[in-house]
C-alpha cells in the first residue's frame, strides 16, 4: 500500500532553516508528481509546492517562493523540502502529497510532521 513518511520537523527560531524529508513507498515514486502540503491549527490545508517526476519542474506558493526548495531523489524514493529563512506565519504541519496524474490534486498524503518558528 502507498505509504508516505515525513520527517525532519523540530523547533527554528525565525530566520533558521529546516530540511524535510519524505520516504515513499508501495508505489512507483518516479512515475508521479509530488507535492507539499502545509495545515496550520485551526485553518485547512494550504499546498506549498509541487515537483515533476524528473525533478526537472517545480512550483510554489507565492508564500514560501524564494524562501523553500523542493527535490527529489527517485533512485532513493525521498522528496525533500528545504526551508529557509523561516518565519512564524510558517509554523504548521508539513505534509507530502502524491498527486493524481495531469492534476494538482492529490489522493495520498502523509501523516506529517511538525515544523513551530519561535523565538
Amino acid at each position: 500500500q502507498v505509504q508516505l513518511v515525513e520527517s525532519g520537523g523540530g523547533l527554528v527560531q525565525p530566520g533558521g532553516s529546516l530540511r524535510l524529508s519524505c520516504a515513499a513507498s508501495g508505489f512507483t515514486f518516479s512515475s508521479y508528481s509530488m507535492s507539499w502540503v502545509r495545515q496550520a491549527p485551526g485553518k485547512g490545508p494550504e499546498w506549498v509546492s509541487k515537483i515533476n517526476t524528473s525533478g526537472g519542474t517545480t512550483s510554489y506558493a507565492d508564500s514560501v517562493k524564494g524562501r523553500f526548495t523542493i527535490s527529489r531523489d527517485n533512485a532513493k524514493n525521498t522528496l525533500y523540502l528545504q526551508m529557509n529563512s523561516l518565519k512564524p506565519e510558517d509554523t504548521a504541519l508539513y505534509s507530502c502529497a502524491r498527486n493524481i496524474p495531469g492534476t494538482n490534486a492529490y489522493n495520498y498524503r502523509g501523516q506529517g510532521t511538525q515544523v513551530t518558528v519561535s523565538s
